[in-house]
C-alpha cells in the first residue's frame, strides 16, 4: 500500500512544527537572558568606558552565553576567554602584517596554537580562531584602538560570567524536558494507533507510523544531550552529585528509543489487520492504555519525580497481554499482541524497572 506524498509531507510538517515549538519554548528564557547581557555589555562599554563602537562587547557576551541552558561556568569561561584571546592576537598581528588572504591563515593558526597552549578546551580554541579571523577580515569592525577592542571583549565575557554565577543552571532540567518530549512522542504514536484500531481506520494507523518516523529526532536529541550533560557533570564540581540521575536519564533515552522502534514495528504489523475480518476492540483498548501509561511516564520524568504511577499502570497492562485471552481464535491478532508486550517491557525499563522484573508481570505463553 502506497502512502500519498501529501500525507507524508503533512505528518512530517506537523512533527517539525511540534518539535520546533518545543525548541523555542526551551530556548526562550536563555535567549532573552543572553540578549539582555549583550545589551548590558554594549551599554557598559559605551557609557562607562566611553567606547564609540564596542562591537566585541555584545559579541563576547552572546558567544559565551548563547541560547542554550547548558551554561556551566567552565564552558562560559572557555568561550569568553577564546573571544578575548582571538581579539587580542588578531589586533597585535594585524598591526604587524596587515590584512589579506595569507594574513588570515597566519593569524588563525597562531591564535589557535596559543589557545591550545593556554587550555585544552575545544571551545576556547574555536572561538579564538573565529574572533581572530573577524579582526583580520572585517575592517568595518576595527573602529577604536586595539586595546579598546580587547577590553570590550573582556567586558562582554565578564558580564557573561556574572550572569552564569548569579543564575546557575541545573543540567538535569534540559534533559528532563527532552525526556518528556521524547516520551510524549511515543505516547502520541500509540494513541493514534489505538484510535485507528478502534475505528478500523487505515489512515489513522498510517499517520501513527509516519509520526513515529518523524519523531526520531526528538529521541536522538534526548540521548545526545543526556550524554553531554553526564560528561560535563564529571568535570563540574557543582554538578557531580547529579551524575547518577544523568546516567539514569541517558539509559532511559536508549530504552525509550527502543520502545519507539518497536512501536513503529507494531504500527506496520497492525495495518494488514485492518484489511481482514478481525475483532480489534480489545487490541485497540490495550494499545490506548499503553499510550496513557507512556503519558504518565513522560510527565513523571519531566518533573523529576519517581514514575510510580506509570510503573503500576504498566504492570497492570502487562498482566493483560495474554494473546490467547485477547484473541482466542485469531493468530494474526495474537502475533500483534506479542509486539505490544515488547513495548510494555521497554517502557517499564525506561521507568527504571529491571529487565527481569519487567518481564515477570507478563503472562506465560
Amino acid at each position: 500500500m502506497t502512502t500519498p506524498r501529501s500525507r507524508v509531507l503533512r505528518v512530517q510538517l506537523r512533527a517539525r512544527v511540534r518539535q520546533g515549538g518545543g525548541r523555542v519554548r526551551r530556548a526562550l528564557v536563555p535567549v532573552l537572558v543572553a540578549s539582555a547581557a549583550a545589551a548590558v555589555a554594549w551599554a557598559v562599554a559605551v557609557h562607562v568606558l566611553g567606547h564609540t563602537n564596542p562591537f566585541f562587547a555584545p559579541v563576547s557576551a552572546w558567544v559565551a552565553l548563547g541560547f542554550s541552558v547548558d551554561r556551566h561556568p567552565r564552558r562560559v569561561a572557555e568561550l569568553a576567554t577564546g573571544v578575548a584571546v582571538g581579539v587580542l592576537l588578531g589586533d597585535l598581528l594585524v598591526g604587524l602584517i596587515g590584512t589579506g588572504a595569507w594574513q588570515v591563515g597566519v593569524v588563525l593558526a597562531l591564535a589557535a596554537l596559543v589557545a591550545r597552549f593556554l587550555d585544552r578546551g575545544v571551545l576556547l580554541t574555536t572561538q579564538a580562531g573565529v574572533q581572530a579571523i573577524v579582526i583580520v577580515a572585517l575592517p568595518a569592525a576595527q573602529a577604536g584602538s586595539p586595546l579598546g577592542r580587547w577590553v570590550d571583549a573582556l567586558v562582554g565575557g565578564g558580564i557573561a560570567l556574572l550572569v552564569t554565577a548569579l543564575w546557575p543552571q541545573d543540567p538535569r532540567h534540559r534533559v528532563r524536558h527532552l525526556a518528556e518530549e521524547g516520551l510524549e512522542e511515543v505516547a502520541h504514536v500509540l494513541r493514534d494507533l489505538g484510535r485507528g484500531l478502534l475505528a478500523v481506520d487505515d489512515e489513522a494507523v498510517e499517520d501513527a507510523l509516519l509520526r513515529g518516523r518523524a519523531s526520531q529526532p526528538a529521541l536522538d536529541q534526548w540521548r545526545s544531550v543526556a550524554a553531554d550533560a553526564r560528561a560535563s557533570a564529571r568535570v563540574s564540581p557543582a554538578h557531580r552529585r547529579h551524575r547518577g540521575e544523568l546516567l539514569d536519564l541517558e539509559g532511559a533515552a536508549v530504552r525509550a528509543d527502543r520502545a519507539m522502534r518497536n512501536v513503529r514495528v507494531l504500527a506496520r504489523r497492525c495495518r494488514p489487520l485492518l484489511e481482514g475480518v478481525h475483532d480489534l476492540t480489545d487490541l485497540g483498548d490495550l494499545v490506548s492504555d499503553v499510550a496513557h501509561a507512556a503519558e504518565d511516564l513522560a510527565a513523571a520524568i519531566g518533573a523529576g519525580a519517581a514514575p510510580t504511577a506509570a510503573r503500576d499502570r504498566l504492570h497492570a497492562i502487562a498482566e493483560r497481554t495474554d494473546p490467547r485471552e485477547l484473541a482466542p481464535d485469531d493468530w494474526h491478532v495474537q502475533g500483534v499482541v506479542l509486539l505490544v508486550r515488547s513495548v510494555v517491557v521497554d517502557l517499564l525499563e525506561t521507568a527504571g524497572v529491571a529487565p527481569g522484573e519487567a518481564r515477570s508481570h507478563l503472562p506465560e505463553l
